[in-house]
């Protein structure tokens, strides 16, 4: 789990690198060959794309140090916590959520935040037990029925 999501951020911030010292510059300079630079769409919005671009290389080169020194000997192996699979059921329905990083969170897909209120809530809790979650919708009833912890997936 550790390793392929390094790997997914390493393989963003190579795109992105890409795209910071070959498309953008190209884009650049096409931008500043149309002339005035004050009311130039093109040139601000590929300057302004390539300081997104900065930002987001930084935070992942950042995002990358941090899992490489995340000892998983912290997280627990028996009770839900980052990496785990979660599957649940609520009302008689079945959901499988994953608990990930901020960043990589997409409900539609079961990836669910760690620091989300679901997220929260499962976290540090084992197969068996029932949890209750507050949402502005109102609260949410789940039994944990499996749990498979980032340790069973090594």
């Amino acid at each position: 789990m550790k390793a392929r999501l390094i790997k997914r951020f390493e393989d963003e911030i190579v795109a992105l690198e890409r795209e910071l010292n070959h498309d953008l510059p190209k884009e650049i300079q096409r931008a500043r060959e149309l002339g005035d630079l004050r009311e130039n769409a093109e040139y601000h919005a590929a300057k302004e794309r390539q300081t997104l671009v900065q930002a987001r290389v930084s935070m992942l080169r950042q995002r990358v140090s941090e899992i490489q020194l995340m000892s998983l000997d912290r997280i627990p192996r028996d009770k839900a916590g980052f990496g785990s699979k979660i599957t649940v059921t609520e009302s008689s329905r079945t959901f499988v959520f994953e608990l990930v990083m901020p960043e990589d969170a997409n409900p539609d897909l079961g990836l669910i935040s760690v620091a989300s209120p679901l997220g929260r809530a499962f976290s540090g809790k084992e197969a068996g037990e029932e949890v209750i979650v507050t949402t502005p919708a109102g609260s949410r009833e789940f039994e944990i029925v499996k749990l498979v912890t980032i340790h069973d997936e090594e």
